[in-house]
């Protein structure tokens, strides 16, 4: 990196938080630090919502989930347009008429406390280890790539969204929610511009995405009904609508920032804005990633992306079968440059039965690449156990540093810093009140001045930073990085929602059914994620969020048909 990327990165990162916390200083008592006095208009709301679920894996792990598989992923927001709908029209009245600071707050009003506490507690401790993950994605990412050391690099992360989240709470989140979404989207089209005019080398636009669907990379929509298939459109319709039901309707991080509003319309405009947008964005920038794929079919692409991994390899006793396999590794490339220069002469010449058979050795060719590139993850296997050999999470940040220019690329780290504050800072604010307001305040200290329990706020936001650092420098990769996240939500949002469903809809059920309800749908849900995991009984996670709310429901309703009435 230069010295003006270094200054573009540092000066954007240290002005959001130095804005945060001078626009937002002096917070006089708990509703002004954890609601933000109720001040916030539409789309400052639709923002921060979008902020807060947009963290640094998703500018990271979304190009390469677009990369390596092209469109599908996007099915998985299918269901979130409707879901907004759905909050808009059933949950924001309702927390609004209960002047409620939590989502779960409103489960004592209609259960009881211990139903309160224990989704209180599945919501702790999910988002209190996805706290950690958006910490640690990013940084493992962006310390191999700036040269910082890990630790480091997690500590910069962590200490820059305790400043202004402990400083401002909810104001501050929202306030440094607008700057960043503006360094985001700003950073994006314009890596998406230079990507687009590096490929104008090779073929235009619509030749690009042509090529792109002819390799199995413009997939959007998957018809098949198969539990075993992670994104179709059934799994996001119906998996989705749940999952996002669940997490912007009961997740604290969400639910706070439209509580934020400054009425019931301005908070159903916010997500109804965000329901609009977020499809399209996830579009942008998974097309983003397929277009890298298409300019690493006409520029030698490396044959792992995470230059660590290889540059260990190339000074072990292994570089001998590395090189070997790179020299391979570049005849395919040269073979398959030409192959789909074949393809674009044949597809302008318009002969469909030319185009198929031209398809064929493309995609045949393909296969040969990803058996290279499993024979390298090997080699890496062999040289150290400890190197991590996934490496779809560096294809990005690989094109960054390769292909932008000097300036853009300080501003494009910006973007993956920034969102990586975003939104550990609203999931800190969440935690801290769930903390505060249904723990702390409800069973421990239960009398205390309003300047009482903003101290404890500000104390409980502290206490989760330093464990989200913690377990950041403890934590260890997963599989793509964006579905870890969403992995560690279906866990527990299905059964959160299933617990808000009953409360709605099932008036007949009470606090004990609902809460034995839970536990055994939450014990089933778990059960079924590791008989999945180990083969046993092939369930993607996406459907875990319909499994875990039906179960409540269904647990509910026959427990309490053998209870007991009470009047």
């Amino acid at each position: 990196m230069t010295v003006i990327d270094w200054t573009v990165m540092l000066g954007t990162l240290f002005f959001i938080v130095g804005y945060g916390i001078w626009k937002t200083r002096g917070s006089k008592n708990i509703g002004a630090y954890l609601k933000g006095d109720n001040q916030d208009k539409w789309w400052a709301i639709g923002l921060s919502v979008m902020a807060t679920q947009a963290s640094a894996i998703t500018f990271l792990s979304t190009p390469g989930q677009g990369f390596e598989d092209g469109m599908r992923f996007v099915q998985f927001y299918f269901g979130l347009p409707l879901a907004m709908v759905i909050i808009s029209v059933v949950f924001i009245p309702l927390y609004y008429r209960l002047k409620v600071y939590t989502a779960y707050e409103f489960l004592e009003k209609r259960f009881d406390r211990k139903t309160r506490v224990f989704t209180a507690m599945l919501f702790l401790l999910q988002r209190g280890l996805a706290a950690g993950i958006t910490i640690y994605a990013p940084a493992i990412i962006l310390s191999q790539i700036i040269g910082w050391s890990l630790s480091f690099t997690v500590i910069f992360i962590g200490v820059l969204v305790i400043l202004y989240t402990v400083t401002g709470g909810t104001k501050a989140v929202s306030q440094t929610h607008k700057q960043q979404m503006a360094v985001i989207f700003t950073g994006m089209f314009i890596a998406f511009g230079v990507l687009v005019w590096h490929l104008s080398d090779h073929a235009s636009f619509g030749e690009s995405l042509q090529l792109a669907g002819k390799m199995g990379r413009m997939n959007i929509i998957d018809l098949d009904f198969d539990l075993s298939n992670r994104y179709t459109l059934w799994s996001g319709l119906l998996g989705g609508l749940f999952l996002q039901l669940s997490y912007f309707g009961t997740d604290q991080s969400q639910v706070q920032r439209y509580l934020s509003g400054s009425s019931v319309k301005e908070s159903r405009l916010g997500l109804i804005f965000n329901g609009l947008v977020k499809i399209p964005m996830q579009f942008f920038i998974l097309l983003t990633g397929v277009l890298v794929f298409v300019l690493y079919q006409f520029e030698k692409e490396p044959l792992h992306f995470n230059n660590v991994a290889s540059n260990a390899v190339e000074q072990s006793a292994t570089k001998a079968e590395w090189n070997a396999l790179e020299k391979e590794y570049e005849m395919l490339w040269q073979e398959k440059k030409e192959q789909n220069y074949a393809m674009l002469d044949k597809l302008a010449a318009g002969d469909e039965a030319a185009i198929d058979q031209q398809q064929e050795l493309l995609v045949n060719s393909l296969e040969k690449r990803n058996a290279l590139k499993e024979r390298a993850k090997g080699i890496i296997s062999k040289t150290d156990e400890k190197l991590e050999t996934r490496d779809s999470d560096y294809i990005f940040i690989t094109f960054i540093m390769n292909y932008l220019p000097i300036g853009i690329v300080g501003l494009l780290l910006a973007v993956i810093f920034s969102a990586a504050m975003s939104s550990t800072s609203a999931e800190l604010n969440a935690l801290a009140s769930t903390t505060t307001v249904d723990i702390y305040k409800r069973n421990i200290q239960q009398e205390g001045s309003e300047k009482h329990y903003l101290n404890a706020s500000k104390l409980f936001t502290l206490l989760f930073g330093i464990l989200a650092i913690a377990f950041a420098l403890m934590a260890s990769l997963f599989e793509n990085l964006i579905q870890a996240v969403n992995i560690l939500g279906s866990l527990f949002y299905g059964t959160i929602l299933g617990v808000f469903i009953v409360a709605f809809f099932m008036k007949k059920i009470k606090g004990n059914a609902v809460f034995i309800g839970a536990l055994l749908a939450e014990s089933v849900v778990i059960t079924v994620y590791f008989l999945d995991k180990y083969d046993i009984l092939n369930v993607e996670y996406l459907w875990l969020n319909l499994i875990g709310c039906l179960l409540v429901m269904g647990f509910g309703f026959l427990v309490q048909l053998v209870m007991p009435q009470r009047s």
